[in-house]
């Protein structure tokens, strides 16, 4: 499958679909040896998917388990240069939907993923905890502390 997405010159454009997945206070994230922080769980929308799909793909081959979806919760617009790692000297443009995912009442996964050649390794971090990590998207911290309904949309520009 091909995800939606392309790298033009120095620019590099992805559609990604999220996961917000929190249990007992932590939410989910995931890190590899080839970074030096952490990510969302999600991954690029394949073309002729929809991002609900994508989502729930995404979550599943990340954990190894299969979440429910809540809710559409954030649409993400971001902007960053990466410094290292497999997108270092791009000029980064996403656009993520994030979904808030059904918990299941326990922190338990089966994970066994990779990316870009790394095993991913699943962290939950306590969210009164988030800003102690290099963690992203960088908005989440901010995001899971207050309550929300309806669908949020956050633009963040990290270019340096």
């Amino acid at each position: 499958m091909f995800d939606c997405g392309f790298t033009k010159e120095n620019k590099w454009f992805r559609y990604r679909a999220g996961a917000i997945i929190i249990e007992n206070g932590c939410v989910l994230f995931a890190g590899n040896g080839n970074e030096d922080y952490l990510y969302s769980i999600g991954g690029g929308v394949h073309m002729g998917e929809t991002a609900e799909e994508a989502a729930v793909r995404e979550v599943f081959e990340e954990t190894g388990v299969r979440y429910e979806i809540d809710r559409l919760a954030v649409i993400h617009e971001n902007f960053f240069n990466e410094n290292s790692g497999t997108l270092k000297g791009l000029n980064c443009h996403e656009i993520s939907l994030y979904f808030l995912m059904k918990p299941r009442g326990t922190m338990e996964l089966n994970s066994c993923s990779y990316t870009h050649g790394a095993r991913e390794e699943m962290h939950w971090i306590p969210i009164e905890e988030l800003d102690r990590y290099k963690a992203f998207p960088s908005f989440m911290k901010e995001y899971l502390s207050t309550e929300h309904s309806g669908i949020e949309h956050i633009i963040t520009d990290e270019r340096v």
